[in-house]
């Protein structure tokens, strides 16, 4: 039975839409079209490329028309938590309007709207949270990744949210991620400072992506929540990395949150339970040293 579907990547050029065209490529059958703010692909694996704006409703209108797209893969966003704080509208903008835009061009072509979301959505108070614990963001990138589901789950469309976190890995012309930013700093001999008191489970970017091809292939509706299977506070994530990559440790310095006096408010506990994405999904995340362990054999063999 053919199970080939034509899917819109937004956000392409980013750290997860590189990723989902590389592993939709190499184990999907899938027809991509990738797309992206910017005029050109970073890495188009072959698959057609659109200049595309999600907050702009009618060019969404039209590109879901023109392929006559079976599922949107929603990878764009404005992850930056605290500017999010002080760039409220713009943040509002692209993580809610332009996700109701995407629910409007759905309904042209009857699409899935897979959308990528975030333990932000919860307090991160006591953790353990599953795909029915009740949302309670405190910060402004929070309510706005929340507004969003809600306006999914209230859309009548087909939907699939993932919720996820602390996401890591590499791709070309990327923003660094906390993983990327530390290795960086810690082969400059840079010191860090690091909290001790934010936990969760960092996730490799390879994970997500395999968990988007599944929900695809699998025809997937509902919330999933997606991360790493190991949970660990930043600064043990931090010197598990210096372990692998064989850096110094005495680079990075434990503080508290408190210290950093950042704007936006962060859940300082939001493990999730990841049973569901397990059992119906078929996943099986990768610990933090494993994910290391990718994370370098991924940045060596892009240095070749």
């Amino acid at each position: 039975m053919n199970n080939s579907k034509k899917i819109l990547v937004t956000g392409a050029n980013g750290l997860l839409g590189q990723k989902v065209a590389d592993i939709f490529k190499r184990e999907g059958e899938h027809e991509l079209i990738l797309s992206d703010i910017q005029e050109r692909a970073e890495d188009s694996r072959g698959y057609d490329y659109i200049k595309l704006d999600i907050t702009r409703k009618d060019d969404v209108k039209n590109a879901i028309r023109l392929y006559e797209t079976d599922v949107i893969i929603n990878t764009a966003a404005y992850t930056n938590v605290d500017g999010c704080e002080t760039e409220r509208e713009l943040s509002w903008k692209i993580n809610v309007d332009g996700v109701k835009n995407l629910i409007i061009g759905s309904r042209i072509s009857g699409a899935k709207v897979v959308h990528i979301s975030t333990d932000y959505v919860f307090d991160g108070k006591k953790g353990h949270y599953d795909e029915y614990s009740k949302p309670d963001p405190k910060s402004f990138y929070g309510k706005g990744k929340l507004a969003a589901e809600n306006s999914l789950i209230s859309s009548g469309i087909k939907y699939a949210i993932v919720r996820t976190m602390i996401l890591y890995g590499t791709g070309k012309n990327i923003r660094p991620n906390f993983a990327l930013w530390l290795l960086d700093s810690l082969k400059k001999n840079i010191p860090v400072n690091i909290v001790i008191d934010q936990y969760g489970q960092p996730t490799i970017i390879d994970d997500l992506a395999l968990a988007l091809l599944r929900i695809t292939d699998k025809n997937r509706e509902g919330i999933y929540h997606v991360c790493g299977s190991e949970y660990v506070s930043r600064y043990e994530f931090a010197s598990r990395l210096a372990e692998v990559f064989a850096l110094d440790k005495r680079l990075i310095i434990p503080i508290r949150t408190s210290e950093l006096q950042q704007p936006a408010e962060r859940p300082m506990n939001s493990s999730f339970i990841t049973l569901k994405a397990e059992t119906e999904l078929g996943l099986k995340p990768l610990n933090v040293t494993e994910g290391l362990h990718l994370l370098k054999h991924l940045l060596e063999h892009k240095e070749k």
